[in-house]
């Protein structure tokens, strides 16, 4: 296992829509381990594919902070998620604010579906099919967002897109080819 550089808003592959895997295979297994490895160096909640510089559709999570029979760590490949609907009321910056590795050291708040339904396959193969609900239904949604080609700052409402506008100019967050690396640079969150 080995700790991966995580890209930072502006490359290219956090963009675009990631591919599905066609066979998990042994490189497809290290890049799995690899991706547990980082997300744990970063204390990270989550993790995709894309965010290590790989265009491929998997995602791993780690959440210990919730009551449904659903792992509490896990990678999915190819998910499918099925949500309930979104709440058109305005996010609570309180409750619904977001951060992420590949715009490390902001937060916005975002809101989103309180349950999903996430299916797919694990790194063996097996068929992958839990309910989440809350904040790890957020992970869920979260991270999927990445493997279409979104990072939750895409989808912000027009107040906090401005916001984010701004932030995005002054750390230069919209250059290819921007990196840190967990475990070496200091923790853009703090922890």
């Amino acid at each position: 296992m080995a700790v991966r550089p995580i890209v930072i808003y502006g490359e290219p592959v956090l963009h675009q829509r990631a591919t599905e895997v066609e066979v998990i295979d042994e490189e497809i297994q290290t890049l799995v381990a690899d991706m547990f490895e980082t997300m744990d160096v970063a204390n990270g909640v989550g993790l995709a594919a894309p965010q290590v510089g790989v265009g491929l559709r998997i995602f791993t999570f780690n959440f210990d902070e919730h009551d449904d029979d659903a792992p509490h760590r896990g990678v999915v490949i190819n998910p499918r998620l099925t949500l309930s609907k979104i709440s058109g009321a305005a996010p609570d910056p309180d409750e619904h604010s977001e951060g992420c590795l590949s715009a490390p050291g902001l937060d916005f708040p975002l809101q989103r579906a309180d349950y999903a339904r996430v299916q797919g396959l694990d790194v063996d193969g097996n068929e992958v099919d839990f309910e989440a609900r809350g904040w790890f239904a957020r992970i869920m949604q979260h991270e999927y967002s990445h493997l279409d080609g979104k990072l939750y700052v895409d989808m912000l409402d027009p107040k906090w897109t401005k916001r984010w506008k701004k932030a995005q100019k002054k750390e230069g967050f919209n250059t290819p080819g921007q990196t840190w690396m967990p475990g070496v640079d200091p923790d853009p969150f703090g922890h």
